[in-house]
């Protein structure tokens, strides 16, 4: 099979190797920083306003979680075929511009008084289906703005800035959120996808499209990047793993704004605080990545990291049990050794996929990925809500924490004990 989508030799890094240098890297990075930032904020604001300002029941912030995940089911496969056709970074900016004009409608609502619930699910709805495509394409476009030597430092580097983003975000909304008002919040959103639209304006890439005489049916194409996907042993593993973890922590975050806000008592301002302190974990997981795989190897880090962030959600449910602040203090470790374990995985593994697959095929088989482990979330969402209204938010919480700490199995039982390194190509 040609391979016609590939890295420039000369283009993608300085000759010195190090993306600090890199200006062309520096300006998307830049504004994939700010679109995070705001991400963050919207992802506290959201609850809040539904929770608190429209009195949303456990049944419709389940709809919500739905209206939030369900593009990944509905479209994720189509979308990564469709996007190896297409120009990643023009895909991505087209995607910004839908969702600052998506979100900009629920402060404007707000501000003369017709702000229903059906409005937030429309409105995400459609940002979810914008941020399918900004996703599968932004996981996919790194190989064509840096080096293969590169692509665990791009990574690292992305990564640890969604963390940073996530240390503030939360933190910032929060503020936000009590002393002006959730819609405040979302306006600066906004303005964040706005920012990344301008930044990737700015970005070059040495991505080139297949002709079009290479395109084979939709359908055939999307089965290429399933096969892709499934015929690799070790990546079935981590399919496996991260499905099932979602799978059931969904369970848990889409009912955690009535966790933190109604059963334990918490102010969005601590919400966000709690939100903030885990994202620190993964910025220190982020940072200690390379040291980690330098000292145990590659390999070995994909059970450990399982094991971590599958066991360390049973303690959670006991928050509800204790004093406010023995409850804080007990999400705060949590937060924190959670995020750690995620990041170290997840750098791991999107690294190693984006290593061994072609040019051509990353699209398809980051959408792939999306679909199997992503495609659990609006399900689980939708269960969350009628589980929440049946057997009540704690209960839903202890059977999202059981079902997490099985989750590592597929990759625990694995042979990536008996490697050092992940392999540098398809096997």
């Amino acid at each position: 099979m040609s391979q016609s989508v590939e890295p420039s030799a000369d283009a993608a890094a300085p000759a010195s190797g190090s993306l600090w240098r890199d200006r062309n890297f520096l300006t998307m990075w830049t504004g994939q920083a700010l679109s995070q930032f705001g991400a963050q904020i919207v992802e506290l604001a959201l609850p809040v306003l539904a929770v608190l300002l429209l009195h949303a029941t456990e049944w419709q912030v389940g709809l919500l979680g739905v209206a939030q995940t369900a593009a990944f089911l509905l479209v994720g496969l189509p979308a990564g075929a469709w996007i190896d056709r297409m120009r990643k970074r023009h895909v991505m900016i087209a995607a910004d511009i839908v969702r600052a004009l998506a979100l900009a409608a629920l402060p404007l609502l707000a501000l003369f008084g017709h702000l229903q619930m059906w409005h937030l699910y429309a409105v995400m709805l459609v940002m979810g289906v914008a941020t399918v495509f900004f996703d599968v394409s932004n996981q996919s476009i790194v190989p064509s703005l840096v080096r293969p030597t590169q692509i665990g430092e791009a990574n690292g580097k992305l990564q640890s800035t969604e963390q940073l983003a996530g240390l503030a975000g939360p933190a910032f909304g929060g503020w936000l959120v009590g002393v002006l008002a959730a819609p405040v919040a979302i306006v600066v959103t906004v303005g964040t996808y706005v920012a990344s639209f301008v930044a990737l304006l700015f970005t070059r890439d040495d991505e080139k499209l297949r002709e079009r005489h290479e395109h084979a049916p939709l359908l055939h194409e999307i089965g290429e990047g399933l096969r892709w996907v499934f015929g690799n042993p070790l990546l079935r593993r981590i399919v496996a793993t991260t499905g099932v973890s979602n799978l059931f922590s969904t369970l848990i975050f889409t009912l955690i704004s009535i966790f933190y806000l109604r059963i334990i008592g918490f102010s969005p301002s601590a919400m966000g605080l709690l939100l903030s302190i885990g994202a620190v974990g993964g910025l220190v997981g982020a940072v200690l990545t390379p040291r980690i795989a330098a000292r145990i190897g590659e390999a070995r880090m994909i059970p450990i990291s399982a094991i971590g962030f599958s066991l360390i959600m049973l303690p959670m449910p006991l928050a509800a049990v204790l004093p406010t602040p023995a409850a804080f203090a007990l999400l705060a470790v949590q937060g924190f050794l959670s995020s750690f374990s995620v990041l170290v995985y997840n750098i791991t593994q999107v690294t190693f996929r984006q290593r061994i697959t072609p040019p051509r095929l990353l699209g398809r088989m980051n959408a792939s990925i999306r679909f199997c482990v992503w495609g659990v979330m609006p399900l689980s969402a939708l269960a969350a809500g009628w589980l929440g209204t049946w057997l009540g938010t704690v209960t839903t919480i202890w059977i999202g924490a059981i079902g997490c700490a099985l989750s590592a199995l597929p990759v625990v039982i694995g042979p990536f004990w008996r490697m050092r390194e992940l392999p540098t190509a398809a096997e």
